[in-house]
């Protein structure tokens, strides 16, 4: 099989308040990034404003929120056109219908949107509390067909369920991106005060999971910084499908370049047989919630 080698860049960023300063930092980090020679390059989850779910519903931040087509993702299409790169746009605050949601667009080499995912797990925790603001969208799982190559996101609370990634294998994507907004909130205490808790390997930790179940490339790629009473540990990074890392970023501002060979989830497929050996007569179960929550 003829190897398909990509260079994937993860732009892993602090935001401040001003929505227009981060789109065009963000535009700055995307021209770099191609400059250097990648040719897909990924943004964190609502990379244009703070995050803003860090407290519970406050109704000025709704003025954030545009629809789609909107200044932002015309803006981004045009910088993947100038660049001539396949763009994971990371999320938008949209509305739509009268509705909000937390937004990912795909965007092709000729500055067209090729995709639109809408985040459909939405958590609602002290520090994060995005139900205030989002609703789920209910559209299936769909893995992009970029000239590329096949490429799902999904955005942030997304990666911590492995249905999502099955499905988006099983459809046929090389290459799962998940744009982030995840850190610490010094308010929230820990589950249990005895038990150490390490945020950035557990959130490593599931996706790297993801790649080896699945036999395909996850890219994590995280904001970073402090905002609120929240500290972004950043931590970006590339896994393979043989769950190696190939690259992972500190706690600071970082643009992650590597090469990727996207003919090499279908070989670790057929090698592996994960997806060829399951038992879906078995798994009714995993649509039933469990009885005791």
């Amino acid at each position: 099989m003829e190897r398909r080698i990509q260079k994937l860049a993860l732009i892993q960023m602090s935001m401040t308040n001003e929505k227009e300063e981060n789109l065009q930092r963000a535009i700055g980090h995307v021209r770099t990034s191609a400059k250097k020679g990648a040719t897909i390059i990924a943004l964190p989850e609502l990379f244009a404003t703070p995050y803003f779910c860090i407290n519970a519903r406050d109704v000025n931040a709704f003025d954030l929120a545009e629809e789609i087509p909107g200044p932002t993702s015309t803006a981004l299409g045009a910088i993947a056109k100038e660049c001539r790169i396949v763009l994971i746009g990371g999320s938008i605050f949209e509305k739509k219908n009268g509705k909000h949601f937390n937004t990912s667009c795909v965007y092709g080499p000729d500055g067209t949107i090729l995709g639109i995912y809408r985040k459909a797990h939405i958590p609602h925790d002290p520090g994060f509390y995005e139900q205030d603001y989002f609703v789920s969208g209910d559209e299936a799982i769909e893995v992009h067909e970029t000239p590329l190559g096949k490429i799902a996101v999904g955005i942030c609370y997304d990666q911590w369920f492995p249905e999502f990634a099955r499905i988006a294998a099983l459809k046929g994507a090389e290459l799962i991106v998940y744009p982030t907004a995840i850190g610490s909130n010094h308010t929230i205490p820990p589950v249990d005060p005895l038990q150490p808790e390490d945020w950035p390997q557990m959130w490593r930790a599931v996706q790297v999971g993801h790649a080896a179940a699945n036999c395909v490339y996850v890219a994590g790629v995280n904001r970073v910084g402090d905002e609120d009473t929240s500290h972004f540990f950043g931590h970006s990074f590339i896994t393979d499908p043989n769950a190696r890392l190939l690259v992972q970023s500190k706690d600071y501002e970082e643009i992650l370049i590597t090469e990727i060979d996207l003919s090499y989830p279908k070989r670790m497929q057929n090698s592996w047989r994960f997806l060829l050996e399951r038992r879906p007569d078995l798994y009714g179960d995993i649509t039933k919630l469990p009885k005791d929550l």
